[in-house]
C-alpha cells in the first residue's frame, strides 16, 4: 500500500482526512466530467480543513491519496476493474488498474487510519432481489468497518426499505443528518424514520461512544441532497422503471447493473440526475470534512 506523503503526514499529526472512492471517477460519470468533479471535490475537503484521500489500485500498487495525475489517468484509462473488497488481491496480482467502490474503499481506509470516508450513495439490496439475489457487499462491510461513511441514503435504483433492514441486521448505525427520514439519494425522502443528528460534533460523540463500547462496525450518515438539487421522487421513479426494463432487455446483470442503470438515468433525464449526482457527492464531502476535523480535537 502506497500512502501519499501529505496523508502520512496527517495520519501522524492527528489531522482531519476523508477517504474518497475512485469508481465514482472510473464508472460513475462521463469523462471529462468525472476527472473535473474529482477534483472540484477534493478541493471541498481541502477549503474546509481536512485532507482528501481518493483511494484507488495503479498497476498493482493500492494507493491511499491518489495525485491529480492519477487521478487523470484513472479516470481516463480504458481497462478499469471494479473493485469490491474481494477483487482487490485479484487486482493487485494482475498488476491491474482498479477503482475501489464503497466497501473496498472502505477495507481500504481502514487499514490506512482514515475514519471518516465520503460517497455519493452507498450499495444496497437491488430491486427484484429474490430474483437475483443482487445484494451489495458494501452493506457486509460496513458491519466490519470502524469508520463513518457520509452518504445521500442508498442510490434511488435499490430496494431502500430492504436496504435499511438489512442495515438493522448488520448492526451499522444508520442517523440522518439535520433529518430524521432517510434520504433517497435524487430526492430528500423516502417515508422511512431514522434517528437524527443535528452537527458534526453529535456524529464524533456517536462514534467515540461506540469505540468506548467496542461495538463493530460503520456508522452510515445519511445526508440529503441539497434542496435546490433535489429531483422528486415520482419522476425518479419513472426513470427507473424504464431504465430496468431496458436492463432486462439486454440481459444486464452483476456489476455491470449499477452503471448501466446510473447511465440510463442520465439520459432519460437529460442529464438532470448527473448535476444531482455531482451536487449530493459535493455536499456529502463538506459534512465528512466537517465530522473529520471533530474527531481530531
Amino acid at each position: 500500500m502506497k500512502i501519499s506523503e501529505e496523508v502520512k503526514d496527517a495520519l501522524s499529526y492527528n489531522r482531519p482526512i476523508v477517504a474518497l472512492e475512485s469508481t465514482i471517477i472510473a464508472h460513475g460519470m462521463p469523462y471529462p466530467k468525472n476527472i473535473e468533479v474529482a477534483i472540484e471535490v477534493e478541493q471541498i475537503i481541502r477549503e474546509e480543513g481536512a485532507i482528501p484521500a481518493t483511494i484507488g489500485v495503479i498497476k498493482g500498487e493500492i494507493i491511499v491519496g491518489l495525485s491529480k495525475a492519477e487521478i487523470e489517468y484513472i479516470g481516463s484509462a480504458k481497462e478499469v476493474m471494479k473493485l469490491s473488497t474481494r477483487e482487490i488481491p485479484i487486482c493487485i496480482m494482475r498488476k491491474n488498474d482498479g477503482a475501489t467502490a464503497v466497501s473496498a474503499t472502505s477495507f481500504i481506509a481502514e487499514r490506512a487510519g482514515i475514519k471518516v470516508f465520503a460517497t455519493g450513495g452507498a450499495g444496497g439490496v437491488h430491486r427484484e432481489v429474490f430474483k437475483s439475489f443482487d445484494i451489495s457487499r458494501d452493506l457486509d462491510e460496513l458491519s466490519l468497518r470502524n469508520i463513518i461513511l457520509v452518504s445521500s441514503g442508498t442510490k434511488s435504483i435499490l430496494d431502500i426499505p430492504k436496504t435499511i433492514e438489512y442495515l438493522e441486521t448488520k448492526g451499522v448505525i444508520v442517523v440522518g443528518y439535520q433529518t430524521d427520514e432517510f434520504p433517497a439519494f435524487y430526492s430528500r425522502k423516502s417515508n422511512i424514520k431514522i434517528p437524527g443528528v443535528n452537527s458534526p460534533e453529535e456524529v464524533a460523540e456517536i462514534f467515540k461512544e461506540k469505540q468506548n463500547l467496542s461495538i463493530k462496525g460503520a456508522i452510515l450518515v445519511a445526508n440529503p441532497i441539497p434542496e435546490e438539487y433535489e429531483i422528486p421522487s415520482p419522476i425518479v421513479e419513472k426513470w427507473i422503471a424504464l431504465a430496468l426494463a431496458d436492463a432486462r432487455r439486454q440481459d444486464i446483470h452483476g456489476k455491470q447493473v449499477t452503471p448501466f442503470l446510473l447511465s440510463k438515468l442520465v439520459e432519460l433525464s437529460n442529464g438532470k440526475t448527473l448535476t444531482a449526482n455531482i451536487h449530493l457527492m459535493k455536499n456529502n464531502a463538506k459534512v465528512a470534512a466537517l465530522i473529520a476535523k471533530e474527531l481530531t480535537k
